[in-house]
C-alpha cells in the first residue's frame, strides 16, 4: 500500500510563492490591472504605458486634459488602488 503525500495545488502554489518572494511582484501587477477597473474603459483608453518603480506608479497619457484631471484626484487614486489590492504598494503617483 502506497502512503498518501498529496496535497492541494493553491497551497503549493503557495509556498512556492512565498519561497521565492513573488508576492510584492504579484500585488504590483494586481495594482496595474485595477487602474483599468477603478478607472473605466474611458480614462483606460488614454493610458498609453504604466509602471511600477521604487513604489511609484508611472502613468503615461496622451491627454493632456486627463493628466490634468487625474492629478487633482492623486491622492485619492493613491488610497483606492491601494485598498484595492489590500496593502500599500506604492506611496507615489507620476503622470507623464
Amino acid at each position: 500500500m502506497r502512503k498518501s503525500n498529496t496535497q492541494q495545488l493553491s497551497n503549493i502554489l503557495r509556498d512556492f510563492i512565498k519561497d521565492n518572494n513573488l508576492e510584492p511582484k504579484l500585488k504590483e501587477r494586481d495594482l496595474i490591472n485595477a487602474w483599468d477597473t477603478l478607472l473605466g474603459k474611458a480614462i483606460a483608453s488614454y493610458t498609453k504605458n504604466i509602471y511600477i518603480k521604487d513604489k511609484t506608479l508611472y502613468v503615461t497619457l496622451s491627454s493632456p486634459v486627463v493628466k490634468s484631471e487625474l492629478m487633482m484626484m492623486k491622492g485619492e487614486l493613491l488610497t483606492q488602488l491601494n485598498q484595492e489590492v489590500g496593502e500599500k504598494v506604492i506611496t507615489s503617483i507620476v503622470f507623464r
